[in-house]
């Protein structure tokens, strides 16, 4: 049997001079030759695994972007798979081909051998790339199939004793857990969970799009729905009207939090979790996505000691993951910061988080009134929604302090005429507002499996794309899909931003209440990026694709 050194050798994957110094420090050090390359940097895992693959004459399979073939995964069950490291990857003349991290063991073959009934190919990869693999073949509706038997209460029949009983057993805790966990794992910000007249439907809304992930029997969604209600401390008796709560989860080592919201439908209450991941409100302002200069005229303004800040946009854009960002930034022993918020979805240490209540009186304006009398030197308002909290918000502004806020607008020149709509004086508006950032949220391309291409010139003009016609066509990026991001083609998102600086120019504009369409021509010529464009610009540089570009921005 070839050593292992001699096989890297003759396939070029180190030099003599590393393999020399290698055995060097394996005489020293006791630890085995391949481990010291692959801490060295002279090896990856994955090439010593395949080393070692070939010394022992066995296959080498490269998990980490492989399509499965599903009727191998679903002749083995999850739970075997995860207990001996191993996973079906395809069939092969009548053979059952097994990826297995430890390819001596021969207990894992016989197993797979019995419960199958079929012969085993077993190769070798790399033991992450097996739990990866693992994980996204056997999702959580595989083993949900033996949950249902304990869940037959009747939604319109269960009294409180019966609910009490039911969402306490073990079927309905695992279902729960199940759906928590998998959204994480996949990187959901929602969970919806869906009742129909004949089945319980459940989406996770992965990179701003939902997707269809497991359908369930109906007679478990009343029991799954009031073992929800419980954990977040919900009426799980009233069922005629929407209810809020919130609860934690620690997974995969990190703490999280779930904003519950249920909503009566015609066929029940409808569940939507919104998962929010504390690391989230971490970010560093530099991760989101901002062009250099995007980001030096944002810095520019929150860099102030006073002023209005707006961040405008649709749900989820992002605007409050950009305004935590700029705290992050902002947050200092010497400095008093203080938000008003409608949830708080995350919490900053160092940072007075206040939560309105309407019902106890408790409203943005109310409490942005006693935040003022707490000697704040920055404040955060979650939204502004009506005349009052835009009127106390632009005052404290033009009285030291600097005001972080969102507004729902299309664009940044439309915030000055949604202020003075709102009713608040051109004059005030012109003095106090800094800036505007406008924002809209676009899928990554997967670096794994994006194609290059050259589109047509019909297509680059049907995008109104910014490209010389009388040059070369650019070259562009387009999804592909592959295991990575699970065949779509887009892993993560990345922010498109419009930042608007308040000049004397677009002062005066504001004062002289001028249109929506004059104050955009002015503040373009003084070198405002339209979204389409920043969105254009990350289109060539390959960080997403021109449809998603076109699919969130007009």
């Amino acid at each position: 049997m070839a050593q292992l050194g001699e096989i890297l050798l003759r396939e070029n994957k180190i030099t003599r001079a590393q393999l020399e110094a290698a055995l060097e420090l394996q005489k020293s050090s006791g630890k085995m030759l391949g481990q010291i390359l692959v801490d060295q940097g002279a090896l990856t895992e994955a090439q010593l695994v395949a080393a070692l693959a070939s010394q022992i004459g066995m296959p080498f399979v490269d998990l980490s972007d492989m399509v499965l073939d599903g009727s191998a995964t679903a002749r083995v069950p999850g739970a075997v798979c995860r207990r001996h490291h191993v996973i079906p990857i395809g069939i092969e003349d009548g053979s059952l081909i097994l990826a297995m991290a430890d390819p001596a063991n021969v207990i894992a073959r016989d197993d797979v051998r019995s419960l199958t009934g079929m012969e085993v190919k077993p190769v070798v990869a790399v033991r992450h790339d097996v739990a990866a693999a693992i994980d996204r073949a056997y999702r959580a509706d595989s083993d949900l199939d033996d949950l249902t038997t304990a869940m037959e209460v009747e939604e319109d029949k269960a009294d409180l004793d019966q609910l009490h009983e039911v969402v306490e057993d073990a079927p309905i805790v695992k279902f729960v857990n199940l759906l928590i966990t998998q959204g994480i794992q996949d990187g959901a910000s929602d969970i919806h969970l869906e009742p129909t007249e004949s089945e319980l439907k459940v989406r996770f809304r992965i990179d701003g799009v939902l997707h269809e992930v497991m359908k369930s029997p109906r007679n478990i969604h009343s029991g799954v729905v009031s073992r929800l209600k419980i954990m977040a401390e919900m009426n799980i008796a009233e069922r005629r009207v929407p209810q809020d709560g919130r609860l934690s989860v620690t997974a995969y080592g990190r703490k999280v939090d779930l904003r519950i919201a249920t909503l009566p439908t015609v066929w029940g209450e409808k569940v939507v979790m919104r998962i929010l991941d504390n690391s989230t409100a971490r970010l560093d302002l530099s991760q989101l996505g901002f062009s250099p200069e995007n980001y030096s005229r944002y810095a520019d303004s929150f860099s102030k000691p006073y002023g209005m800040i707006l961040v405008t946009g649709p749900t989820g854009s992002g605007k409050s993951t950009t305004l935590y960002a700029t705290l992050n930034i902002l947050n200092r022993p010497e400095v008093n910061i203080i938000t008003v918020e409608d949830p708080v979805e995350y919490r900053l240490p160092g940072v007075s988080q206040i939560q309105t209540n309407p019902k106890a009186g408790l409203t943005f304006a109310s409490a942005l009134r006693s935040i003022l009398r707490a000697d704040p030197d920055i404040v955060l308002i979650g939204e502004i929604r009506d005349h009052e909290t835009a009127q106390i918000a632009i005052e404290a502004s033009l009285t030291g302090h600097l005001v972080l806020t969102t507004l729902h607008t299309n664009d940044a020149p439309s915030a000055v005429t949604r202020l003075t709509e709102m009713g608040i004086e051109p004059f005030l508006v012109g003095s106090a507002l800094d800036c505007v950032l406008a924002q809209r949220l676009a899928r990554r391309l997967c670096t794994s499996c994006r194609e290059e291409y050259k589109p047509t010139p019909e297509t680059l003009a049907a995008a109104r794309f910014p490209w010389d016609p009388s040059g070369p066509l650019p070259v562009l990026f387009r999804p592909v899909g592959c295991a990575k991001c699970a065949g779509t083609g887009y892993r993560g998102r990345v922010a498109l931003h419009e930042v608007m600086q308040m000049s004397e120019t677009l002062e005066r504009m504001a004062v002289e209440r001028a249109t929506t369409a004059e104050i955009t021509a002015a503040a373009r010529a003084e070198g405002m990026q339209s979204l389409r464009l920043d969105g254009m610009a990350k289109v060539l540089g390959g960080v997403t694709s021109l449809d998603e570009v076109l699919r969130v921005v007009l």
